[in-house]
Parts: structure tokens; C-alpha cells; sequence
């Protein structure tokens, strides 16, 4: 399952778009000392099922890509 890590600002609001536009099941991680325990110090990025985190730019770009 793909994990959403937002703050819901701007950014992450277009990010989450794409993500429902093209119906990719994900969750929703808001708690930010999560983030901060996992080493997410800027939002949204996106942690993939193989553990690795996309910043914005590539989140867009693997979601354009693969679905």
C-alpha cells in the first residue's frame, strides 16, 4: 500500500488528486512525528510498498508513469 505523508498544503492537495484521479489505493499519514522518525522533513512525499520515499517532483512523475 502506497502512504500519502501530507500536512495538506497546496502541494499535497495536487498530490493526493492525482492519486484519486487514477484510483491508486493509498493511505493517509498526517502525524508529523511519524515523519520525523522515518527522516520525512518536507511534505508530501509518498512511501512506496518497497519502503523507498518519492519527494514531490518524483511522486508525480512515478504516478504519471506507472498507472
Amino acid at each position: 500500500m502506497i502512504t500519502l505523508y501530507t500536512i495538506d498544503c497546496p502541494k499535497c492537495k495536487v498530490l493526493e488528486m492525482k492519486l484519486d484521479q487514477k484510483n491508486i489505493p493509498y493511505v493517509k499519514e498526517k502525524d508529523i512525528e511519524t515523519m520525523k522518525a522515518l527522516g520525512i522533513m518536507t511534505a508530501p512525499v509518498l512511501g512506496l510498498e518497497d519502503g523507498s520515499i518519492l519527494q514531490f517532483a518524483d511522486a508525480v512523475k512515478y504516478i504519471n508513469e506507472r498507472f
